[in-house]
């Protein structure tokens, strides 16, 4: 990226750590191209906020159903909401980082998405052994996805999102690596599909999603 380039994509606050993080990930992404666009990161967030993150008190989910669909445990997600930024200070920091303009125009840079016009949902996801989910899309009202690990058990060696070929067979091409602060990036479309296969794993696989969603998004009470 060129000086010019990069000075335009600075954050709007010096003190933006993660915004500053984020810069400095989206400039150094994997780019691959097969099955379909998407991109490895590392180091998408500041030293000491994975830690952070995974010390946060949000209960572990009870009696979760695994049916390979998220949403059949709808009331149990969490959701770096107005009301979680206030209790915790590193979820207010992690959404401030993620609304920094610079941040969204270096996503725009190297993805090509659009992110005009939208808003910000980040959900933390703590999934427990036995968690699965099916090879599927992500919906078109989501104009950008990214997923963070936060861990680096070696028990979740194998917990890292699975990219898969199309129907019919819905072939399994590869898995994002699972581990701290690295992550993987797509665009949804209609041939992202993606999941968490039957992999064995133990412990608890702890994530944050990052979507930036339109406003036709019905569930506003999960946006940042």
């Amino acid at each position: 990226m060129g000086q010019a380039t990069r000075r335009g994509l600075e954050p709007e606050s010096e003190t933006n750590s993660v915004a500053w993080s984020l810069l400095d990930c989206l400039r150094n992404l994997n780019h691959i191209s097969r099955p379909f666009d998407h991109w490895l990161l590392t180091n998408a967030l500041p030293e000491g906020f994975c830690e952070a993150l995974t010390s946060l008190p949000f209960k572990l989910p009870q009696d979760n159903v695994f049916n390979g669909k998220r949403e059949t445990n709808n009331s149990t997600r969490i959701y770096f909401t107005p009301e979680n930024q206030a209790k915790f200070v590193v979820c207010r920091r992690v959404v401030e980082g993620f609304k920094d303009a610079g941040v969204k125009s270096a996503i725009e840079e190297a993805t090509g998405t659009d992110l005009s016009k939208t808003r910000l949902r980040i959900e933390y996801c703590q999934d427990a052994g036995g968690f699965w989910l099916e090879p599927h899309t992500d919906i078109f009202v989501k104009k950008f996805t990214m997923l963070v690990y936060l861990t680096d058990d070696v028990n979740l060696s194998k917990a890292g999102t699975d990219i898969h070929e199309g129907p019919p067979d819905f072939k399994y091409v590869g898995s994002a690596p699972y581990g701290k602060n690295l992550g993987v990036i797509f665009i949804p479309g209609t041939n992202t599909w993606h999941g968490v296969g039957h992999h064995p794993f133990k412990g608890i696989r702890k994530s944050i999603i990052i979507n930036y969603v339109t406003s036709d998004w019905q569930d506003t009470w999960e946006l940042a």
